[in-house]
């Protein structure tokens, strides 16, 4: 889709229509491979193996000591506050045309969706990319202030801020009127900017960490990183599986993690032709009918969360559902990364009228990745929810302790290639 039409803009900036696929062997294939490996994993995994930031294979020591140089850090610093001058510059002073301008695409594809795939490469990129914590850093030392002074933070709070933002962006990119219009992405990100740097200068730089949504986002993909912390801090190759486990169950945990799933989900869903037929329709309008949506498919996923939990903390499994997540996100998004992205880099390098690259796959690659993607997440989430399993529950009921959650992952599974499909 072009981001002039005037259809509903799926992602802000543009999307990719998913192909067709066969029913019958997605859904048989998807359910054998859930169904296989939940009968693997209570046959054959009895005890708890995932040591969260306990584990891993320290790297060498001038490697840690390179990440963690001053001049490393500092570079990281300008590099995050540079881009982001480039990005409010091409808003300001750049074209009122997203099709010429770059600035949708930065935000919309090169920032939040290659957060996700740096985040797994490198770790959580974002905290020190971050040009809050820069300006935050910068004002404290111009007032004389510790960066990390301010008010007690209250552990309720937890990740509920960053799922309010995490919200917040999605609808802008989801359900509001013009994403891409130069208008709506200042004034988005200049009250997200205000209101992030006065929430800092109250409870000081520990903010961010749950407070800023980008944050939390490239921090929980980050916990599937081969390249992590241990509890010692150092450095460390480990199974992306014990960073995963190490995710700590926070208030707003689970918020943030269905807003991620169900925002993705009701962007596949908004490209259906009764969808879009029923924004075009409604007596409410397009934006607050899409509010709706939006609201609906993030409720949905938690409140079918919250009815397979069971009596363990609503928190326990939420870590499960990162890798869900992610599948979501491949499955829907490669192919918008893949043609969009160097289109903006062509815009912002000068290009006046670039067309974007063909996909990097034909149409059958395409329709196995997506159906991969999807199906390898969940697998991932089973065996991240089934090691929790067994070390929460009595050894009796590790295996019928599950059955909600497996009947859970049944459910996402089937309505993500169900979206697709569609």
């Amino acid at each position: 889709m072009n981001i002039s039409s005037p259809e509903p803009l799926a992602h802000g900036i543009g999307s990719q229509h998913d192909l067709p696929l066969s029913p019958f062997y997605a859904y048989a294939g998807a359910f054998a491979a859930l169904f296989v490996s939940f009968l693997a994993l209570g046959l054959l995994w009895s005890s708890s193996r995932f040591r969260g930031n306990s584990s891993g294979l320290a790297l060498p020591r001038p490697v840690q000591r390179l990440a963690d140089a001053r001049g490393t850090r500092a570079a990281l610093r300008v590099l995050g506050l540079g881009a982001t001058v480039l990005v409010l510059a091409h808003l300001l002073f750049g074209p009122d045309d997203p099709e010429r301008n770059p600035a949708p695409g930065a935000v919309h594809v090169l920032f939040w969706v290659g957060l996700v795939p740096a985040s797994l490469l490198c770790g959580p990129v974002w905290r020190l990319l971050n040009p809050l914590r820069t300006l935050h850093a910068a004002g404290c030392r111009a007032l004389g202030r510790d960066p990390g002074a301010g008010r007690p933070l209250p552990a309720r709070l937890g990740m509920w801020p960053a799922a309010l933002g995490l919200f917040a962006y999605t609808w802008l990119e989801l359900a509001s009127p013009d994403p891409a219009s130069r208008t709506a992405l200042l004034a988005f990100l200049l009250t997200y900017a205000a209101v992030q740097l006065a929430a800092a200068a109250w409870f000081g730089a520990r903010w961010f960490d749950g407070g800023d949504a980008f944050e939390a986002y490239s921090t929980l993909f980050a916990r599937l990183s081969p390249f992590g912390r241990r509890d010692d801090g150092r450095l460390v190759l480990r199974n992306p599986f014990h960073g995963l486990d190490a995710t700590p169950p926070v208030p707003g945990l689970v918020a943030a993690v269905c807003v991620m799933l169900g925002s993705t989900a009701y962007d596949g869903y908004s490209d259906a032709p009764s969808w879009i037929t029923t924004l075009q329709t409604s007596p409410l309008g397009p934006t607050a009918t899409g509010t709706l949506g939006l609201l609906g498919a993030v409720t949905l996923v938690a409140v079918l969360y919250a009815l397979c939990a069971g009596r363990a903390p609503r928190a326990a499994f939420a870590h499960a559902l990162v890798p869900i997540a992610l599948g979501y996100l491949v499955a829907h998004y490669f192919t918008l990364y893949a043609t969009e992205g160097p289109r903006t880099l062509a815009l912002a390098a000068g290009a006046t009228d670039p067309a974007p690259p063909e996909p990097p796959l034909g149409p059958g690659g395409l329709a196995a990745l997506q159906v991969l993607a999807i199906v390898t997440g969940h697998v991932l989430g089973v065996v991240a929810a089934h090691d929790r399993a067994v070390r929460l529950l009595p050894p009796e009921k590790s295996v019928t302790g599950q059955l909600p959650l497996f009947a859970l992952m049944i459910a996402y599974t089937l309505g993500g290639l169900g979206l697709l499909i569609a």
